[in-house]
């Protein structure tokens, strides 16, 4: 059971580092305003896109964005 403990930690340490650089992309976007950022593309118009596919979508959008807030939130902040 220590190497599932050791795994699930390692897969939430990458999970919080995706996090940290999405939001440093979102900000040197908005502060940048010069549409696609070397290494981070264009964070902001991937995020536009993704928002409207799933209002696009109706309720099977809905229910997928659900699901991965639902799967954010069961994140353990140790």
């Amino acid at each position: 059971m220590d190497a599932l403990s050791t795994i699930k930690g390692w897969i939430g340490g990458l999970t919080e580092v995706g996090l940290m650089l999405l939001a440093l992309g979102i900000v040197a976007s908005i502060l940048v305003s010069s549409g696609s950022l070397p290494f981070f593309g264009n964070i902001v118009g991937n995020i536009t896109n993704i928002v409207t596919q799933l209002g696009q979508s109706g309720l099977a959008g809905l229910i997928a964005l659900g699901i991965v807030l639902w799967l954010f939130s069961k994140r353990s902040m140790s």
